[in-house]
């Protein structure tokens, strides 16, 4: 991790003199934060986690200061949210720098990813991708084998918009997921999955799992 953790140092320091900032995470109480970087900045407190949505906030600094021209430690997962983002003109893909960080091994399985790395590769080797292991149970599923499934998954909600808030894909105004009509806020369970239909719908052909 040091030697990744370095190898971003530098990259950050090598892109900065032709941006206005940096988008990376920093070392903060034990822990890691996002932080915009800027030229002339110290950079010996930069950090690597992998929890982070970066696309989603970059997107908000840039709503603040469109013409700025920043540079990004994305992973591959970042990397796909910000090319969604700019296909709905949510981000001006001209003045991001993308500084590609690969996954490793360990976060690829954590997470089934199959793209563990970006096309920007920048930091870092490329590892294989990781088809997740319930895709394959899924398929084998019957129809009704399936609604009982994510009945199963729906009954646990209680519409605390957590799922919406962390994805870089949600960024209407207005979110029609907000309304109460539908599925009253705090009920435990809805007695029709209106909000996860409502939702999937919406993240077709935009998701980046």
């Amino acid at each position: 991790m040091d030697e990744l953790v370095q190898a971003i140092r530098e990259a950050v320091e090598k892109a900065l003199p032709e941006l206005d900032g940096v988008l990376a995470l920093r070392a903060d109480h034990g822990g890691a934060a996002p932080h915009l970087y800027k030229p002339g900045d110290d950079l010996s407190d930069i950090a690597f986690d992998p929890r982070y949505p970066m696309g989603l906030v970059l997107d908000k600094i840039l709503a603040a200061y469109p013409d700025a021209r920043l540079g990004v430690v994305a992973r591959g997962c970042d990397e796909r949210a910000l090319i969604e983002m700019a296909k709905r003109n949510q981000v001006n893909l001209e003045n991001i720098r993308i500084i590609g960080v690969a996954c490793s091994r360990e976060q690829a399985e954590e997470c089934a990813c199959e793209k563990p790395y970006p096309d920007n590769l920048v930091v870092g080797e490329k590892v294989e991708g990781v088809e997740d292991p319930r895709l394959k149970r899924y398929r084998e599923m019957t129809i009704e084998e399936r609604r009982q499934f994510w009945q199963r998954q729906f009954i646990k909600c209680f519409k605390c918009y957590g799922c919406r808030n962390i994805c870089p894909e949600c960024f209407c105004e207005a979110c029609a997921l907000e309304d109460d009509l539908w599925v009253e806020r705090g009920m435990l369970a809805p007695p029709f999955p209106s909000f996860h239909l409502i939702r999937a719908m919406h993240m077709v052909g935009r998701c980046i799992a």
